[in-house]
């Protein structure tokens, strides 16, 4: 709610002991300039006082919601919800490049961030088409369910899913989304915020230095802006899920400890930083986004020993567990299954894992591909990766998504070839 519609609704609120001083007494109209958006009508008897305060609270509960919740709050929007148990698609992204000038100038970091990541043009693209097509966001936690059988043993379950006619569910994640420190120099943004109007939005430094606060730049503001203005892409108002690792902290603050460095000015700072971060969280979280887990250090957990997995989880849990809080979801570092395969067996570390709470563990691949274990209560699945490296060789396979070559960012990318055959 803007500062005016507040202020106009405060004067309401004095407003009404004149208003009902007037019951039984000569009807006076209410003049011209009487503060809307509230008509306050004429008072009968001793109900006059609930019923202009309905009035208000309706009004306040009504200006206080998101074009999205104003959508979802009315079924008049989007019909007859039907049953949908079809594939769950699932595709993912890195954080969006906000300046090829700085992501693509040659240096060593270049080739890598031009395979794994979008420019802003082309997330924009993307997302249109998304939505084009009809595909409308879903929450994962909301697509499996953990439960028991007839004999008592916990296992999960695929949910129905109910749609608006004609959608179809996606699933998007997005991994890294900490800001680490070589993003900074390399044309991404350096952290989100709260602005004036109590949205988030993206803060960094433009190539030549200076202070940038947009909505425009940021994977997630450009999402939150884009689900404004296309309320029916979002189910109910279900958004991403951001994926954190830990080692630099958390959505562009410096939230993590440092074996390095244990001083105390070291600690003050982290503390002030986490301090910062806890409504950036809290507001991610009123807004349909949700969190899962990418290991604290980006770990490759395929090759990892069972040691160094207890440790990393325990580190997460403590540095970034206690911010976001308890997810249900693992990301996996590079694609990495534990164990070495965890469609093929369950060992040492995915029991461990499981057992620490996550239930729904993701890999990547070339299809939304997903798999309810037998022998534990926990799925593995996999998403796509719309980036670089798909979208200048793999067009053919995420055409039901969109077309690469409308989408690819031929101006600002390097190069380095591509087959749109």
């Amino acid at each position: 709610m803007n500062k005016r519609m507040i202020c106009a609704l405060l004067a309401v609120c004095l407003l009404l002991p004149l208003a009902l001083a007037g019951c039984g007494k000569k009807k006076k109209s209410v003049k011209e300039d009487t503060p809307d958006p509230v008509i306050i009508k004429e008072a009968a008897g001793p109900k006059a006082p609930v019923e202009v305060q309905e009035a208000l609270d309706e009004k306040i509960k009504e200006l206080s919601m998101t074009p999205v919740q104003k959508y979802w709050d009315d079924p008049a929007n989007y019909g007859e919800l039907v049953p949908y148990d079809g594939i769950v698609e699932h595709i993912f992204f890195h954080p969006v490049i906000a300046y090829p000038e700085l992501a693509f100038d040659g240096d060593y970091k270049e080739a890598g961030i031009d395979d794994w990541m979008v420019t802003v043009s082309e997330y924009n693209k993307i997302l249109q088409s998304l939505y084009d097509n009809g595909y409308i966001m879903v929450d994962m936690n909301d697509v499996w369910t953990e439960t028991t059988d007839d004999s008592g043993k916990a296992v999960m379950v695929r949910n129905t899913l109910m749609l608006p006619e004609g959608k179809k569910p996606i699933i998007i994640s997005y991994d890294d989304v900490n800001y680490y420190a070589y993003m900074l120099e390399n044309g991404f943004t350096y952290k989100l915020i709260i602005g004036d109007d109590g949205n988030l939005w993206s803060w960094g430094l433009d190539p030549q230095g200076n202070e940038v606060v947009s909505q425009d730049l940021d994977a997630i503001t450009i999402m939150d802006k884009f689900v404004n203005e296309h309320p029916d892409f979002s189910l109910f108002g279900a958004k991403g899920c951001l994926c954190l690792t830990g080692y630099e902290g958390i959505l562009g603050y410096r939230t993590h400890t440092d074996k390095e460095n244990t001083s105390a000015e070291f600690e003050a700072n982290r503390q002030k930083e986490i301090e910062a971060v806890k409504p950036i969280v809290e507001r991610l979280k009123e807004t349909g986004w949700y969190f899962g887990c990418h290991s604290w250090s980006h770990l490759n957990l395929a090759n990892a020993s069972y040691e160094r997995v207890v440790a990393d989880n325990e580190r997460w849990q403590n540095e970034v567990a206690s911010l976001v809080g308890a997810t249900k979801l693992y990301f996996y570092p590079f694609g990495g299954r534990l164990d070495g395969n965890d469609v093929t067996q369950t060992g040492p570390c995915f029991k461990y894992m499981q057992e620490q709470g996550f239930r729904v563990f993701a890999s990547v691949g070339i299809e939304s591909y997903s798999k309810i274990k037998g022998d534990i209560c926990a799925v593995i699945c996999d998403r796509l990766h719309p980036d670089g490296t798909t979208l200048r060789w793999s067009r053919s396979r995420y055409l039901q998504f969109y077309d690469a070559a409308d989408v690819f960012d031929y101006d600002v990318r390097p190069d380095f070839g591509y087959d749109f055959s």
